[in-house]
């Protein structure tokens, strides 16, 4: 299983393997507090998708086609998504972001990404 969950939110056991998908580390989160496997920076948005899209919430449609299209198409990020579906086969993956609006940010568009291709 796959699931996403804020940074800010406390971990929990049920979270299973935590990994971070954003490019920049989130602000005021230690790396104990954030108790990550792994912080796949390489699965966030480019910079320049992430800069332009500015988690405006009238650009989501859009940012989330372009995003869709570098996940499908960047072959340095395929190792990584296919670690996560492995992972996730075998217990409980949570993709971990900063964002604030849990309806409008990357992370939503990753795992729909890994659902829809992946069949996880």
């Amino acid at each position: 299983m796959i699931q996403i969950k804020r940074v800010y939110e406390p971990a929990v056991p049920e979270d299973g393997q935590r990994y971070l998908v954003d490019r920049l580390w989130p602000r005021g989160v230690s790396k104990d507090r954030a108790r990550l496997a792994d912080w796949y920076k390489d699965l966030a948005p480019s910079p320049e998708l992430r800069r332009w899209f500015n988690h405006e919430a009238g650009k989501f449609e859009l940012f989330q086609d372009q995003y869709m299209d570098e996940l499908a198409h960047d072959q340095e990020k395929r190792p990584l998504l296919e670690r996560i579906v492995s992972e996730s086969r075998e217990g409980t993956v949570t993709l971990v972001y900063a964002a604030k609006d849990p309806l409008v940010n990357h992370a939503i568009v990753l795992l729909t990404f890994l659902r829809t291709q992946y069949d996880v």
